[in-house]
């Protein structure tokens, strides 16, 4: 049974619209207590972990080898597995990630289809079936002792039987022998697997979730072991790894943690660029282009063993190919070494020889600044054409066109997609979140993270998740395919707008408009500080967030992480005042020219151009008293009243009657629901401009319209909702006083085409290189 914490998830949508029903305020601005789960010895309120906080353990020792002709894995593992809960336990879960290929798995039949649409890719094989003789073959799991222990296989999940309570504290050894074939991913689609190259016949493999491993116990749901499916990713306990890797002897390995044997394994000049690269400022490449494109002309029969060892980490990948050009250079992260590296084939290499290490160092120190020091001593890039992370090492796309060159676009996404998974080191692979429950703890905080690290890359960087603008496409969609960022993985229909760009956007929003950078900044790295190497949930981070912040950020975790509502506040009218100063001087004026104002009309206006010769003129006896006396001058009547009034007047009064201000009284309407702050830019007729910004709260008594006067030393002549696009509104039309023409979707799409064909349309490179 779960938590009641996923249960309060769960139900989050409903119970969100059963609050005070009926009422135009308190729905949104009510706590989220009854959403979230109650504080206890392991959490505290305040988002630390509790004093009683714990978490498992698990050890490997790993021997693996990788069959080049049959693209086979063999692999023996003993994991040492602490039971560090309160609880007694008398099984253990493991995972099988592999055994997603099988083509019984219930996740093979998920998804609806139809013959109209077209099959292709996994949706036909998943209605053909061909994916037999793929998924992990146990062949023996056995005891310390080597007596054998019973187990369970249940799709994706294992479950070893133990034969007797492993109490709390105590510790348990087992072995576990296994194989599989791997998987082309280009055809099946995994996360990790093969890909061939014809034009040489070699292969890049790239090994991950390819060992049985550990599934998470924890204080908050007990075993998290759904299914894998494919889509959310994976929640794993930390632990330490040696892992023997056997390949062909022309391969080079890239692994989570650091390489035990490198002058065993590499050539002599090989080792010795190793340790040139340990004080270079610039990527060295320890294997050259000309060294891996010699190595793919012929195939090694013998074998090497590659070791490699890391301390604290949730998981282990590897890469093996004779393809690969590995450069590497050292990177200081606050006062330590890290080396930061890639590896990649000859198609990638006009860009990741360029890009890819600096970029790597780069997102390393842009994520230490705003979460925690990178406390690992490697940081490698792979390029695989994919992208997915690991400790330590990730795999990541970017490849030039045969003749080298290669488009704007591919460069700033291979550059995007090496930030990101790179990034992932921080979310989740030290912030251990739950990946399968809530992808956006991983996905979206990354994004985030990577979004600043792209705007410190360049201040043109043209970022796709991140500004508030860019999210809008996505709530503009209809309520019914829409669901709430707090949704399960597998449940998420738009998954790239829910799980990765809703939430980065609206930690942007958190930190640049509702808390400001210097709150948000602290309190994020709080988050990241007190969560790293543990196991958080949403309650954690938005309990820390504002514990660390003094911000109440309820109603904005309840209108973007648990709602759908979009944003779309209208500036529904304007009305302009000014204080009666009482002084007939000024006010007599001020009618007079009021009155003139009023007076005019077409007719007016029409008969002095014409010239009009008016009966009163022609004829002056039809002129009286009226025709010659001034409304508006002064009396002495009136100068009496105001001189004894002003006899009368306090200093503070006095003062108020003689200020020249206008008063603009603004009338808004939440038009989308979800409540935000006002912001509001005000162009006055000379020129100048000011914004004023108006907490969120301002919505509290009445969540759909509110009405607030503002003081203004000069005339206004315009005023425009949202000016820098901050808050995802997703209506600009109604945003302006006076209205002001928004171009069309069309419109906008035409000018990006336009952009897009002057600076990235096709290869401008390539077209350069042809001239």
């Amino acid at each position: 049974m779960k938590h009641k914490l996923l249960l309060c998830l769960l139900a989050a949508p409903m119970l969100l619209r059963a609050q005070n029903p009926g009422s135009n305020h308190g729905n949104r601005f009510e706590q989220l207590g009854y959403l979230l789960a109650d504080p206890n010895v392991y959490r505290s309120a305040s988002g630390v972990p509790g004093p009683k906080y714990w978490q498992q353990r698990a050890d490997y020792d790993i021997t693996a080898e990788l069959d080049d002709a049959k693209q086979r894995l063999t692999g023996s593992e003993t994991i040492t597995y602490y039971n560090n809960s309160p609880d007694p336990l008398t099984y253990i879960w493991l995972q099988l990630d592999e055994n997603e290929h099988r083509p019984e798995v219930d996740s093979r039949n998920f998804d609806g289809s139809k013959m109209t649409e077209k099959l292709s890719g996994a949706g036909l094989r998943d209605i053909l079936g061909v994916e037999a003789g793929k998924g992990v073959n146990i062949t023996k799991v056995t005891d310390a002792a080597g007596k054998t222990l019973p187990y369970i296989i249940n799709q994706t999940m294992m479950r070893i039987d133990l034969p007797k309570a492993m109490a709390p504290g105590e510790k348990i050894r087992f072995n576990i022998d296994w194989w599989y074939n791997i998987s082309d991913r280009n055809v099946y689609h995994g996360r990790g697997g093969y890909e061939y190259f014809p034009e040489d016949g070699n292969y890049l493999y790239t090994m991950t979730q390819w060992y049985p491993r550990l599934a998470v116990y924890s204080d908050f749901q007990g075993w998290q072991n759904k299914q894998f499916t494919g889509r959310g990713e994976f929640a794993l306990t930390f632990g330490n790894f040696k892992v023997r890797m056997t390949v062909p002897a022309d391969h080079i390995v890239g692994a989570t943690g650091e390489c035990r044997n490198y002058k065993e394994v590499l050539t002599a000049a090989q080792f010795q660029r190793w340790q040139q690269a340990q004080s270079a400022s610039a990527p060295l490449e320890v294997v050259p282009l000309a060294e891996a494109q010699q190595a793919m002309k012929s195939k090694a029969t013998a074998k090497k063993t590659w070791v490699y060892e890391a301390e604290n980490v949730r998981d282990f990948a590897w890469t093996s190919s004779r393809r690969l050009v590995w450069d590497a250079m050292a990177t200081n992260i606050e006062g330590k070494k890290v080396m930061a590296m890639s590896y990649y084939g000859q198609e990638a290499y006009p860009l990741y020889r360029r890009y890819s290490t600096k970029a790597v160092a780069h997102t390393l120190r842009v994520y230490s600044k705003h979460t925690i020091p990178y406390p690992y001593p490697v940081a490698i890039s792979v390029e695989a054409a994919n992208g997915m992370e690991y400790p330590m090492i990730c795999f990541n796309y970017g490849r030039a066109e045969k003749d080298g060159t290669y488009s704007e676009a591919t460069k700033y996404g291979a550059i995007s997609v090496i930030i990101h998974e790179v990034g992932h080191n921080f979310f989740p692979m030290i912030v251990n979140s739950d990946e399968r429950q809530w992808t956006w703890m991983d996905e979206g905080l990354n994004t985030f993270c990577q979004f600043l690290a792209e705007q410190e890359w360049d201040n043109n960087y043209p970022s796709r998740r991140g500004p508030a603008h860019k999210i809008v496409e996505y709530m503009n969609l209809p309520k019914d395919q829409l669901e709430p960022v707090m949704s399960n993985s597998e449940n998420i229909t738009h998954f790239g707008p829910n799980a990765y760009a809703k939430p980065a956007t609206a930690l942007n929003i958190l930190r640049e408009t509702v808390m400001g950078r210097e709150l948000f900044d602290y309190a994020f790295k709080e988050y990241s500080r007190r969560w790293a190497f543990k196991h958080p949930t949403p309650t954690d981070l938005f309990r820390t967030m504002e514990d660390a912040s003094a911000v109440d950020l309820d109603w904005f975790w309840r209108g973007w992480f648990f709602g759908t509502e979009p944003v779309d506040i209208a500036l529904d009218s304007v009305k302009w005042y000014r204080m009666d100063s009482k002084n007939p001087a000024v006010e007599n004026k001020l009618s007079q020219q009021d009155a003139a104002k009023d007076a005019e009309h077409i007719a007016q206006a029409r008969n002095r151009e014409k010239g009009v010769k008016f009966a009163v003129e022609q004829d002056t006896s039809l002129q009286d008293f009226y025709n010659k006396w001034d409304r508006y001058a002064v009396t002495p009547d009136q100068q009496d009243a105001y001189q004894k009034m002003q006899a009368g007047l306090s200093a503070e009064e006095k003062s108020l009657f003689e200020n020249k201000k206008n008063f603009y009284e603004l009338h808004f309407r939440n038009v989308g629901g979800n409540v935000m702050p006002l912001i509001i830019e005000w162009t006055f007729t000379d020129g100048t401009r000011e914004t004023d910004r108006i907490s969120a709260y301002i919505w509290r008594h009445n969540e759909n319209e509110v009405t607030k006067v503002f003081a203004k030393d000069k005339p206004v002549k315009a005023i425009r909702l949202d000016p820098y696009r901050e808050t995802a509104d997703i209506d600009e039309t109604n945003n302006s006083w006076p209205r002001e023409a928004v171009p069309s979707k069309f419109e906008l799409f035409q000018r990006e085409m336009r952009a897009r064909g002057a600076s990235t349309g096709g290869n401008p490179m390539q077209k350069a290189q042809q001239q």
